[in-house]
């Protein structure tokens, strides 16, 4: 069984997708952006508010449907250039604390709204 779900503490899809979609016992978190949830604007061009940002929509979208952080098994981040890399990951990192998913970490040409950085994530109950 699958179920759309949505959180309201999260952006609304800048397109035609869902935040999330549970099948089954696991939950697919689609790509989070740095935007701000009452005004769609992206926040300030610094890493660490962006990866801050990211990662409380990810966290409000888990928690709507049920999961908590120690459910994630995977995530994908996205940078627009690895020069952010240690910064986000120390964000990453005490965000997430003991629990450490798999993850993989990529430099891509240009994100949406020109944020520095995006992320998905996969959660299994």
């Amino acid at each position: 069984m699958k179920k759309v779900i949505y959180s309201t503490l999260a952006p609304k899809a800048i397109g035609p997708y869902s935040q999330a979609i549970m099948a089954d016992n696991t939950l697919y978190v689609s790509g989070q952006l740095p935007i701000l949830t009452e005004s769609g604007n992206l926040i300030e061009e610094k890493i660490e508010l962006q990866t801050e940002k990211v990662l409380s929509h990810i966290k409000s979208i888990i928690l709507e449907a049920g999961f908590q952080l120690t459910d994630v098994v995977k995530t994908t981040v996205y940078l627009s250039s690895m020069t952010n890399f240690p910064a986000m990951n120390l964000v990453y990192a005490s965000f997430f604390g003991d629990h450490k998913p798999a993850r993989v970490t990529i430099e891509v040409a240009r994100l949406p709204k020109n944020a520095l950085i995006e992320i998905d994530c996969i959660c299994v109950k």
